[in-house]
């Protein structure tokens, strides 16, 4: 099999899982304690969870603070419900963002233009409390820019929440008030992400219980997962330049490859891991049943199955048609120049077959 779906998880890097290994915790380890007991074993779980911590924080901005999530959806919602709306969104952020923002009853849909970016010069509602832009967008890869939607919410008393799941270890971090992101889309474990908050940002708990994570989150941590999480940002910080570079090497052949074929969202202002295309009258369901053995996608992973059309590329004025004839294919660290070629051999005889 193929994989090119790294915008919906990606392979766990060795480093990760060798990190990982001793906080098993078998019963004849001593490496099974809960990071929140008093008692040695306790100390010893606690003190992994903090170098993990560490490593999770070097790759965020400079004044801020971590704390450890389930995930970048639990994440989102820590940030959005502890600051309660107005909420002011763009119309291409992650279901995890879009539904919470519906769900907290007043919030605003920021417009795409055909590129796929949230323009930072339209008017932002009066009272608004929070502003959501994410850094790389999960469909279609394009960046952001969050740098200027950063000032205009400071410039309106709002806090800003980036979701950087996309973005996260392979580019630098956006400034924001809060950011959100998941382990295992930088080749850590699943069941681990983060919201860092900046220094003076506070938030109302969202659930009660023990407050393990500084009064805002609770729960019992897991050791094995910080470390994983720890590990995989500390080698995804080694690795930045490199694991670009080889992505925009992928890229560029992609691109040759597919020939033809249109691109969804910007050509320049995105993550080359990331290539989102259409193809007139493409059926996507028989195309990803001929090519059972290539792991690609129609969208995001979360919405799969759903038979609605995206609502990222329907934001980009795509229309139904255009939408459901599009596929999206995910590369990075561990994807060979060889799997690419065959894969987009095999995903191109498929579709000429269509007719």
């Amino acid at each position: 099999m193929i994989y090119l779906d790294y915008q919906a998880t990606t392979p766990l890097a060795p480093e990760a899982r060798a990190a990982m290994e001793p906080w098993f915790g078998g019963p004849d380890s001593a490496q099974f304690g809960n990071p929140h007991s008093p008692h040695r074993m306790g100390r010893m779980a606690a003190a992994a969870v903090e170098v993990a911590r560490d490593q999770v924080a070097a790759l965020f901005p400079a004044g801020g603070r971590v704390i450890f999530t389930s995930g970048a959806t639990e994440a989102i919602n820590l940030a959005m419900r502890g600051v309660g709306g107005p909420v002011a969104c763009s119309a291409i952020e992650h279901a995890a963002v879009l539904d919470t923002a519906r769900a907290l009853g007043q919030h605003h849909e920021l417009r795409a233009t055909g590129e796929g970016l949230c323009d930072p010069s339209q008017d932002l509602p009066e009272g608004t409390r929070l502003v959501a832009v994410m850094q790389v967008n999960n469909e279609i890869g394009t960046i952001q820019p969050t740098a200027q939607w950063y000032t205009r919410a400071q410039g309106i008393g709002a806090l800003y929440l980036c979701d950087a799941v996309q973005a996260y270890g392979k580019l630098t971090c956006a400034e924001a008030d809060m950011i959100a992101v998941s382990a295992h889309k930088l080749h850590g474990p699943k069941g681990i992400g983060a919201l860092w908050l900046r220094d003076g940002v506070e938030l109302a708990p969202v659930s009660t219980g023990g407050g393990q994570e500084q009064g805002i989150r609770s729960g019992t941590l897991s050791p094995m997962l910080c470390a994983g999480f720890g590990a995989a940002a500390a080698l995804a910080a080694k690795r930045m330049e490199e694991d670009a570079a080889h992505v925009a090497m992928l890229w560029t052949r992609a691109r040759e490859l597919f020939a033809g074929w249109e691109l969804n969202g910007s050509a320049t202002q995105r993550w080359h891991g990331n290539l989102n295309l259409r193809r007139e009258g493409l059926d996507v369901a028989r195309l990803m049943s001929d090519c059972r053995d290539v792991m690609f996608s129609a969208g995001s992973a979360c919405a799969s199955g759903s038979g609605r059309a995206s609502h990222v590329l329907r934001a980009l004025g795509l229309s139904e048609t255009q939408a459901k004839s599009s596929i999206r294919l995910g590369f990075g660290r561990y994807t060979t120049l060889s799997q690419l070629e065959e894969a987009a051999e095999r995903i191109i005889h498929a579709a000429s077959q269509q007719g």
